[in-house]
């Protein structure tokens, strides 16, 4: 279904205020974005200075590839924000929205090398099936070549871990990037949380870890029943994100 802009900008309100609601907010750091249909790769993003849970639909400023928005602001565009969201935005016509978050448990896991550990069936979505890019300092304009690398690492993948920094997902949707979104931070919290037991940990094997892979991957629309279910939340609780 192909949604118009009034709907975009509702949803992906919602996802800033869902990602605050669930612990996943970095004060006003991090962002989330959705292009907006027709050409120009133009898409919403979160205006720089604004808390996840202060932002609304009509808040959400439209910018086109090269980062210049469409209206007058009265606060800027994150600058790496930018360099982040338009590189995935102008190589991947598949991944619509592109989310990105600083958690202690994601930027933990993201300190460590060996990525999501197949601890729990959570996890499994994404043991081996998650891209990497290695740090190379804040994402900012006069490092405009780390656009073409993240894309490079970033490939065909759902989902990818900033190391040394933190975490991204792209769906096609607003609903499937906070589905992989919200899960990725399950995976990374159960991983902190199961290591600091200091106990051995168990690991399936290589048979079970793909075929539960499969599993997950053959669910249609993706996290589309839990989104209704969300927004239904945000609609009796924070209804004044759709404005």
């Amino acid at each position: 279904m192909i949604m118009n802009d009034q709907e975009l900008r509702e949803d992906l309100a919602a996802a800033y205020r869902l990602i605050a609601l669930f612990g996943m907010s970095d004060l006003i750091y991090t962002h989330l974005s959705v292009r907006l249909p027709g050409d120009g790769n133009r898409f919403l993003v979160n205006p720089y200075g604004w808390l996840f849970e202060e932002i609304t639909a009509s808040a959400l400023v439209e910018v086109d590839a090269d980062g210049q928005p469409a209206q007058p602001l009265s606060f800027p565009v994150n600058p790496a924000g930018f360099v982040i969201h338009s590189a995935i935005h102008r190589a991947r016509h598949d991944a619509a929205c592109v989310m990105h978050t600083h958690t202690l448990a994601g930027m933990a896991v993201a300190a460590q090398t060996q990525g999501i550990l197949p601890l729990n069936q959570i996890s499994m979505e994404f043991t081996d099936h998650i891209a990497f890019h290695a740090y190379e300092g804040i994402a900012a304009d006069d490092n405009l070549g780390e656009r073409e690398r993240l894309v490079r690492d970033l490939g065909a993948h759902p989902a990818m871990i900033l190391e040394n920094h933190g975490l991204l997902t792209v769906g096609a949707t607003v609903a499937e990037a906070f589905y992989r979104m919200y899960y990725l931070e399950q995976a990374c919290r159960i991983q902190i949380a199961a290591q600091s037991t200091g106990v051995p940990l168990s690991l399936p094997g290589a048979a079970t870890l793909e075929r539960t892979h499969a599993q997950f991957a053959n669910e249609p629309d993706k996290g589309r029943l839990v989104w209704t279910a969300l927004r239904r939340k945000l609609d009796r609780e924070q209804p004044d994100y759709r404005n």
